[in-house]
């Protein structure tokens, strides 16, 4: 697919960390791939004036360290250059939103403003915009992650962001949803009865969700400390991922037909609340270890940490779901800093065999599962049963494996590249509703506010383990192990 009409980026947050390492690599692709037309601009807004070559030589390094060796080269940088703007912008000077609207179209109908800031700060923008003239009925708004820290204060942005966008125009982004392998989740699940028919309770055992990082908070900090695994990860990317995962069939393949399945789910969620917190979720903070073999300090001694900081770094729940097709069915979350390492799995784990006639098959070690990896190599496999080649009847697992670009070869685009072309053609179905939004925090609430009394402390983990004893636990109380080497 191609854009075919003149399009409008306004990027707020425009040199920020999230625009140089995911934002402009992912809107350079798609020039590269020659899906944007000739006329558009790319808007970055900065806080301090600069000028014009030692913008674009700042927007090139970026390019360089972040993007494939194979994609930059010259002459698509030239092309990709002409459509960069910078602007500056103080949020407490309207002159300067009047300045912007100077420099762009006033008959452009595909104009995007992306808020790659903090949410704290979407109003005062949106107020800027609006004062400008720079709203109109045809201009979409994309809102980054995390949206507010908890309920109220979700529900506050969202209505201040309301009173100068309809629903329609809101995209709030959760770029998990662009990974390929999410999307082919779904065609997996409903384009082929041999797998729908036997997702549920009949037939599968439990759900494993894991986002996993061997990094720890690196340059974040500041934005980190006050926000923790809960609130970056688990509120957001994790319980979407569950949404996807657990969802019924939608009746139609369009934007809102899947975004009410996904809030039935939310909606179903069993609250955790007052002591079945401590039994089905658990709370950790990195200590100091070993990551990637090389000494790494714990939480508290990371530059721009509190020195007796409580939040957490890692988070594992138990999280049960109210209806007929998952009666039964526990799906364990996790999410963690400086961990063994960098992954982002989905695994399906089937009910065992109810008996096996083959002596050396260990019902327990080869029951089949299902594992839909999505980083750092997207791609799905099955595991199942086969015969080891030689005398007798002895069985073995194995990988079937369900990722075509293994064999065709081809380039996956990264998440970013697929949503900001989705909201550039108006397509909102990989996006949030303000509903989704706020159910996730309305099941969220109780474990935070939970863990705001000062007797409710992170428990500590090694850096480099796969994180607290207690994550361990919480499964093997159900008789069940982390797939850490799936």
């Amino acid at each position: 697919m191609h854009i075919d009409a003149p399009f409008e980026l306004i990027l707020f947050g425009g040199l920020g960390d999230l625009s140089q390492r995911k934002l402009l690599p992912a809107m350079y692709m798609l020039a590269f791939d020659g899906r944007l037309p000739d006329d558009g601009k790319i808007v970055i807004i900065t806080r301090q004036a600069l000028a014009r070559d030692d913008f674009l030589n700042k927007v090139r390094e970026a390019l360089r360290q972040h993007l494939d060796a194979r994609y930059f080269d010259e002459a698509c940088w030239q092309r990709f250059s002409a459509y960069l703007l910078c602007h500056t912008i103080d949020l407490d000077d309207q002159v300067t939103f009047s300045a912007l609207a100077a420099e762009l179209s006033d008959d452009n109908d595909n104009r995007v403003v992306y808020l790659a800031t903090g949410s704290d700060l979407y109003t005062r923008i949106c107020s800027g915009l609006h004062g400008a003239g720079l709203i109109k009925p045809c201009v979409k708004v994309v809102l980054e992650k995390p949206i507010g820290h908890d309920f109220e204060s979700a529900t506050r942005i969202n209505q201040a962001v309301a009173e100068y966008f309809e629903e329609t125009q809101i995209y709030r982004i959760d770029h998990y949803l662009g990974k390929e392998t999410v999307q082919n989740l779904m065609v997996l699940r409903f384009a082929n009865s041999l797998f729908e028919h036997q997702w549920n309770h009949k037939y599968i055992d439990h759900i494993q969700i894991t986002i996993s990082e061997s990094l720890g908070v690196e340059k974040r900090a500041g934005f980190y400390d006050h926000v923790g695994a809960m609130r970056d990860m688990f509120q957001n990317h994790l319980l979407q991922l569950l949404c996807i995962t657990a969802m019924e069939p939608p009746a139609r393949l369009e934007p809102d037909a899947i975004r009410d399945e996904k809030v039935k789910v939310l909606k179903a969620l069993r609250p955790i609340v007052g002591e079945a917190i401590n039994n089905k979720v658990v709370r950790g903070q990195y200590d100091a270890g070993v990551s990637q073999g090389e000494p790494v300090p714990r939480y508290r001694d990371e530059p721009g940490v509190a020195d007796k900081s409580t939040t957490e770094t890692f988070v594992a729940v138990k999280v049960e779901i109210e209806n007929w097709r998952w009666a039964g069915v526990p799906f364990y979350l996790r999410t963690g800093k400086r961990l063994a390492e960098r992954a982002c799995e989905i695994v399906v784990h089937f009910k065992e065999i109810p008996h096996s006639i083959f002596p050396l098959q260990h019902k327990n070690t080869m029951a089949n599962k299902l594992v839909f990896r999505l980083q750092p190599d997207e791609g799905i496999r099955l595991m199942l049963c086969e015969k080891r080649v030689g005398p007798g009847m002895n069985v073995r697992p194995m990988n079937l494996s369900l990722n075509p670009a293994d064999h065709k070869k081809i380039r996956v685009p990264e998440a970013y590249e697929r949503l900001l072309f989705d909201v550039l053609v108006s397509n909102a179905t990989l996006f949030l509703r303000d509903d989704e939004l706020m159910e996730a925090w309305r099941w969220v609430d109780p474990i935070l506010t939970f863990w705001n009394d000062p007797d409710q402390r992170p428990e500590p983990y090694t850096s480099g383990s796969w994180g607290p004893a207690a994550a361990t636990l919480l499964l093997a109380k159900d008789g069940r192990l982390w797939d850490e080497n799936s």
